[in-house]
C-alpha cells in the first residue's frame, strides 16, 4: 500500500517517518547508529529526518526537496511510504510523489498552526482522489501537550477539508521527535485515547482492485523483429487496469482500430495466456495495424474510454508564468502527448481559503482552476472518478512541468477552436478576380486534394497518378512527405508537435492549391482516421479524396480503398476512373 506524508516545510514529515522506521525496527542494521555518529562528527544535533533526507542539499537546508520512498512493514502488510516535499517551490515534486498514493498522513506543526501550504496540500491531496487522510498535529511538546490548542487546530482544519469533500479519518496529537503516539501511546497526553499513527496506518483500506476495472493499456511503443525470419510486431506497454487473454477482441482508442490478441510476449519468461494490471507486457495482434504511441488498448467487451478534443478539467498551476488562453502547451496523459490550449476559465480558487473568483482569463501560479481545455486532436481518457490512471494529466510549457490536473468530463462541442479557425479563415479569405469557373474553363478540369495513405508504396502510387494526370493534359502537383518535412515543417523541432503541425500545414496548403484549381496529390503513409478527417475539413470548401491502401469500405465520394497488393500503375488508373466518375477530369482526357 502506498502512503504519502505531506505538510508544510519544517512541520516534521521526515521526522515522523524516520521515527516510525526506528521505533518499529524497520531500518537496515546499523543505519540509526551510522547517522547518529555522522551527526556527532559534524557537531550537529541528531534528527530522525536525516534517515530519509539523502540529498546533500536537503541535509544542509533541513528541508525535503524531492520525494523520498522507503519500504515499511507491519504485521498486517507491506507499505511504501512517500516523503513528499513541503516547500512551496517544490509543489510539483510533491504532486508527483503523491500521484499513486492510496492514503495520506498530513502533518501540521502544533506551535506554528495551519500554514498556507497546509491548505494547498489538502486541496492537492483531494484533487488527486485521496480520501483516506489522517492529520498528525506534530510538535505537541512545544505547546506543553495543550489539549485545547490541539482541538482548535483539529476543528479549523477539519472544516477546511470537509469543504473539499474530504472527511479526515482522525486527528492525532503527536511529538515525532519524542515518539509520542506514533508506535505507542504517550503518557504526556493521557487525554488522547484514540489509535496511534501505526494503528491508523494498518486500518487504512485498500483501493478497489484494478483487475476488476475495464482493461486499459496505454501503448508505449511498437517493437519490430527481423532476425531469423521473426516478423513479429509487438505492441508494448504497462497495463493500468483490467485483465486480458489470448483470443480477446481489442480496440485501440482514440483511433478505433480493432484486432484480436494473438499472443502475449514477455522477455525471458514462460508463455502466458492472460495478463492483468501492473504488468509490463507485449502483445502480437491478428492484424497488422499502425499504432502510434499514446493509443490505449481496450477490450471491446469492456466499457470504453471517452474520446474528445474538449474537456472540463480541474488544474493546479505551478509555473511562475500564468497559463493564458490561446497559447500552445503540451498535454501529457498516460503515454499520449498532444498540443493543448486553454479555452475558458470557469472558476479559479484560492487554495488557501477556497474563495472562488469568476471571470478570470488566465490561471496564475498556485491557482486551482476549473476550466475547459481543447487538444488539437482527440485523446482517449476516463473521468477521474472512473479510472484515475487515465484521468490525470500534466501540462508542459517549454519542457517544464507547469501544471497538473484531472479530467472531470468530456465535452462534445461543435464550437471548437478548429471550427472557429475555419470559419474565420473563410470569412476573411481574400479572393482574387479569377473564379473557380474561370479556372475550370482554362484547365479543363476541377480541383481536388488526393491523399494516399496506408502503405510504404503510397509515394510511388502518388507519383504515378501525377504522371498520368499531366500526360492527359491536367494540371497536377505531387508533394512528397520528405519535401514537407524538410520544407514547410523544417522549423518544427518538437517531435511530438511535428505530426500535428504537419497535418495542419498540409491542410492549409491543400486549401490554397485547390483554390488555384490544381489537382494536389500527397502521400501520407501513417495518417490515421483523425488526420484524414482534419485534412478534409481544412481543405473545405474544396474537394478531398482519400485513397486507402489498408482496405476498408469505399464510399461514393471521398474514399477509395484497395485491399490487394496491386501494382502502383493499376491503383493510379483506378483513381483516374474515380476522378472521371466524379467529373473532376473530363472523359476525353483519359
Amino acid at each position: 500500500m502506498n502512503i504519502v506524508v505531506v505538510g508544510h516545510v519544517d512541520h516534521g514529515k521526515s521526522t515522523v517517518i524516520g521515527r516510525l522506521l526506528a521505533d518499529t525496527c524497520s531500518l537496515p542494521q546499523g543505519k540509526l547508529e551510522q547517522v547518529k555518529a555522522a551527526c556527532k562528527r559534524n557537531a550537529r544535533p541528531f534528527e530522525y529526518a536525516f534517515l530519509l533526507d539523502a540529498l546533500k542539499d536537503e541535509q544542509a537546508q533541513g528541508i525535503t526537496i524531492d520525494s523520498a520512498r522507503c519500504f515499511f512493514k507491519t504485521e498486517k502488510r507491506d507499505y511504501i511510504i512517500i516523503d513528499a516535499p513541503g516547500h512551496v517551490e517544490f509543489l510539483k515534486n510533491m504532486v508527483s510523489g503523491a500521484a499513486r498514493a492510496e492514503a495520506a498522513l498530513l502533518v501540521i506543526d502544533a506551535q506554528e498552526g495551519i500554514a498556507e501550504n497546509s491548505k494547498r496540500h489538502g486541496y492537492l491531496i483531494s484533487m488527486l482522489g485521496i480520501h483516506q487522510i489522517v492529520v498528525l498535529v506534530n510538535k505537541m511538546d512545544l505547546i506543553n501537550y495543550n489539549q485545547d490548542l490541539f482541538k482548535s487546530i483539529s476543528t479549523e482544519y477539519g472544516g477546511f477539508l470537509e469543504d473539499l469533500g474530504v472527511k479526515p479519518i482522525a486527528f492525532i496529537p503527536i511529538s515525532a521527535r519524542n515518539g509520542n503516539n506514533l508506535a505507542a501511546h504517550s503518557k504526556n497526553m493521557p487525554w488522547y485515547s484514540g489509535r496511534t499513527v501505526l494503528e491508523h496506518i494498518d486500518a487504512f483500506t485498500k483501493q478497489e482492485d484494478n483487475i476488476s476495472k475495464p482493461f486499459r493499456m496505454p501503448v508505449q511503443d511498437v517493437y519490430k523483429f527481423t532476425e531469423a525470419g521473426d516478423d513479429r510486431r509487438i505492441i508494448a506497454g504497462t497495463i493500468e487496469t483490467g485483465k486480458i487473454s489470448v483470443g480477446d477482441a481489442v480496440v485501440f482508442m482514440p483511433s478505433g482500430k480493432k484486432s484480436t490478441i494473438l499472443s502475449i510476449e514477455e522477455f525471458n519468461c514462460d508463455t502466458r495466456y492472460s495478463v492483468s494490471s501492473g504488468y509490463a507486457a507485449g502483445f502480437t495482434l491478428k492484424d497488422e495495424l499502425y499504432l502510434p504511441r499514446g493509443e490505449i488498448m481496450c477490450r471491446i467487451e469492456d466499457r470504453l474510454p471517452q474520446v474528445d478534443t474538449r474537456f472540463k478539467v480541474r488544474i493546479f498551476w505551478m509555473a511562475s508564468a500564468p497559463m493564458i488562453r490561446e497559447k500552445k502547451y503540451k498535454l501529457k496523459i498516460a503515454t499520449a502527448r498532444v498540443t493543448v490550449r486553454l479555452v475558458e476559465v470557469l472558476s479559479s480558487i484560492d487554495a488557501t481559503d477556497l474563495s472562488s473568483v469568476k471571470g478570470k482569463r488566465q490561471i496564475d501560479r498556485h491557482d486551482v482552476a476549473e476550466c475547459i481545455l481543447e487538444t488539437v486532436r482527440p485523446i482517449a481518457f476516463d473521468p477521474i472518478d472512473d479510472i484515475p490512471a487515465t484521468g490525470r494529466f500534466v501540462i508542459v510549457d517549454n519542457y517544464d512541468i507547469a501544471g497538473g490536473g484531472i479530467i472531470i468530463a468530456g465535452l462534445s462541442d461543435n464550437q471548437s477552436v478548429l471550427n472557429d479557425h475555419i470559419y474565420q479563415r473563410e470569412l476573411h479569405w481574400d479572393r482574387g478576380l479569377v473564379s473557380a469557373e474561370d479556372r475550370y474553363r482554362l484547365f479543363g478540369h476541377k480541383a481536388k486534394f488526393v491523399v494516399i495513405s496506408g502503405d510504404i508504396n503510397s509515394s510511388l502510387i502518388a507519383k504515378q497518378l501525377e504522371r498520368r494526370l499531366v500526360d492527359y493534359g491536367n494540371v497536377a502537383y505531387y508533394l512528397g512527405p520528405a519535401s514537407l518535412a524538410d520544407g514547410l515543417d523544417a522549423d518544427v523541432i518538437d517531435e511530438h508537435e511535428r505530426h500535428e503541425e504537419q497535418v495542419r500545414r498540409l491542410g492549409e496548403l491543400a486549401r490554397i492549391m485547390t483554390d488555384a484549381g490544381v489537382i494536389f496529390i500527397t502521400a501520407f503513409s501513417n495518417a490515421d482516421t483523425y488526420d484524414l478527417k482534419l485534412l478534409s475539413r481544412l481543405t473545405a470548401p474544396n474537394d478531398f479524396l482519400h485513397v486507402s491502401l489498408n482496405g476498408g469500405e469505399d464510399d461514393e465520394y471521398n474514399r477509395l480503398s484497395f485491399s490487394e497488393n496491386l501494382a502502383p500503375e493499376v491503383i493510379a488508373d483506378a483513381v483516374l476512373l474515380r476522378l472521371k466518375k466524379q467529373e473532376i477530369i473530363a472523359e476525353y482526357m483519359i
